[in-house]
């Protein structure tokens, strides 16, 4: 039985983890993959940032036998760090968004740049680029795996994707919120125009209809992003 003080066991399996978020392991992100481990969804060889070492740091804490890194999931290789040909930028800003921990910056039609030192080397910034302007240099020599990246760079890259996801958040909440108010102002607007005839009426009824349809989906939607929260 686990001490009561003793943080649960998916904590204890993410903090073995080095927080690329590279989705390398089949999951969106180091916390679902710890998640399934835990839960005995995933094995603990499915982590190439995390090399050899961080299978036997994962193998340590489950008492599991240390196994290879499965090649389905990637390979052990020397840190990575992306690279942004800027005479090649078109500015989409696809690098943005697909950059788990905010280490691109950049706007729409402007040239973008990466921050070395913020980059996890996860990769995902180079498949949405539409002129292939992105390179993966590799920065650590021979050293891969933890021995390429330490416990204080994974604690900064985790803190930097919990703030994005929680930053995301907060402006899709934002977003939806402003649309409600401009559905709610349109439903009043349609309501207060007058209708005399048979035909003025089925107008604005189609209208309403239409409408209160958006809002209704609209808070559905709402609904289903809290309970994935």
């Amino acid at each position: 039985m686990p001490h009561p003080d003793q943080p649960p066991l998916a904590d204890q399996i993410e903090d073995l983890l080095p927080q690329t978020q590279c989705t390398k392991c089949g999951f969106n992100g180091c916390r679902p993959y710890a998640e399934a481990i835990a839960a005995g969804a995933a094995d603990i060889n499915q982590c190439p940032p995390g090399g050899a070492e961080g299978i036997a740091r994962l193998a340590g804490l489950l008492g599991r036998p240390v196994i290879p890194l499965n090649p389905v999931n990637g390979y052990d290789r020397p840190r990575p760090v992306a690279f942004i040909d800027e005479d090649l930028c078109i500015g989409c800003t696809l690098c943005i968004q697909a950059c788990p921990v905010d280490a691109i910056i950049g706007a729409a039609k402007q040239m973008h740049t990466i921050l070395p030192s913020l980059c996890t080397g996860c990769d995902l910034c180079v498949a949405p680029c539409p002129v292939d302007c992105i390179v993966m240099y590799p920065v650590s020599g021979e050293r891969s795996g933890w021995d390429a990246w330490t416990a204080e760079q994974a604690a900064a890259a985790r803190a930097r994707h919990d703030f994005r996801t929680l930053r995301l958040q907060r402006e899709r909440a934002d977003n939806d919120a402003r649309l409600a108010a401009k559905a709610v102002a349109k439903l009043q607007a349609v309501t207060a125009e007058p209708s005399n005839t048979p035909e003025e009426i089925a107008e604005k009824e189609r209208k309403r209809a239409i409408i209160a349809a958006a809002m209704e989906r609209a808070r559905a939607k709402a609904a289903a992003a809290k309970g994935e929260a």
